[in-house]
């Protein structure tokens, strides 16, 4: 947590001082959120604007997912405040005439789950059980967070913490027959945060993926907990695992083809490898975090941030232990 804070504290230094100052990275009073039909009773509610700014590297707000059967259905993330809440809520609603059966959060991540609190008490909440135990340890420390990197006024404020019903254990699998709709909530390993739950659809070849896979190329894998060998091990046994023709929906963007994961292992082996070869020269993490460079992850907007910041940093404690 107290890398966590660190890191917000750096992404409300940074936007001090650019020509947004003050501002956060997207604003939740702000963010529209659009429809997207990925399959037969299968959506993405992603933010408006994906389309054009995500292929140049500008960070998005969270996106959703909604997925229908004959006889229940299911929200994967319930967002950061109530007017996203609300939103997730509403398109259910239309599409259902009801409330949703149940809510997946992918993470304990605010953005992805504070809109728990906002849920009719009907709906089921599915959590990791490593992200329960957080919740219930840590909740004010990262509504902390959330309010350092998005910014006072946007609703955090009014978060309250619900954590869920049904806990999956870690490398567990729950299966939901939602009527004629098959998903399957699985923890694939370490990806973020050690309480990952990515939620795939089977007969539609959708994987919503949360923040694991943040959001295509240039957006980089968030080293905010280290894990850098952990985290490239499940992106690469997620890729073997899906379809070629697979859908993934990410953290905070438009959805992507399996091939876009390619990315992100790219990326990660690069860092794991010219860091390793660093330490063998006997740099210290300052002159890592000079030498180590992966090109093509520089149109990502928050690049310093996340790449020297964060990532170099994290993977020297890792490969120098």
């Amino acid at each position: 947590m107290r890398k966590l804070l660190a890191a917000a504290a750096a992404v409300t230094a940074m936007l001090a001082g650019s020509a947004v100052a003050q501002e956060p990275v997207w604003d939740a009073n702000k963010v529209q959120l659009q429809l997207q039909q990925l399959g037969q009773g299968v959506y993405a509610m992603v933010p408006a604007g994906a389309n054009e700014l995500a292929p140049k590297g500008v960070p998005l707000a969270t996106t959703s997912g909604i997925v229908v059967g004959s006889r229940a259905s299911l929200v994967v993330d319930t967002m950061l405040n109530q007017r996203l809440a609300n939103m997730v809520l509403q398109q259910v609603r239309t599409l259902t005439k009801g409330a949703p059966t149940y809510a997946v959060n992918t993470s304990y991540h605010g953005d992805h789950s504070f809109g728990n609190h906002f849920f009719p008490k009907s709906t089921v909440v599915i959590q990791h059980e490593a992200t329960k135990a957080y919740v219930d340890a840590n909740f004010a420390e990262d509504v902390k967070f959330m309010l350092g990197a998005l910014g006072k006024g946007r609703g955090i404020e009014a978060a309250r913490a619900r954590t869920g019903d049904i806990l999956v254990p870690k490398g567990g699998m729950l299966r939901l027959d939602l009527g004629g709709k098959v998903v399957e909530v699985r923890d694939f390993g370490f990806a973020q945060t050690g309480g990952d739950l990515w939620v795939w659809v089977p007969q539609d070849k959708v994987l919503f993926a949360g923040n694991p896979v943040i959001a295509e190329k240039p957006a980089l894998p968030w080293l905010l907990d280290g894990h850098l060998q952990d985290t490239l091990d499940t992106l690469t046994r997620v890729r073997d695992f899906l379809p070629a023709d697979a859908t993934i929906v990410p953290g905070h963007g438009r959805p992507i083809a399996t091939s876009g994961l390619d990315w992100h292992i790219r990326y990660l082996t690069a860092l794991r490898d010219q860091t390793l070869a660093a330490i063998a020269k006997g740099a210290t993490v300052e002159q890592a975090v000079a030498d180590v460079d992966v090109p093509e992850s520089r149109g990502y907007a928050i690049h310093g941030w996340v790449h020297k910041q964060i990532n170099v940093p994290a993977a020297y404690r890792e490969l120098k232990r």
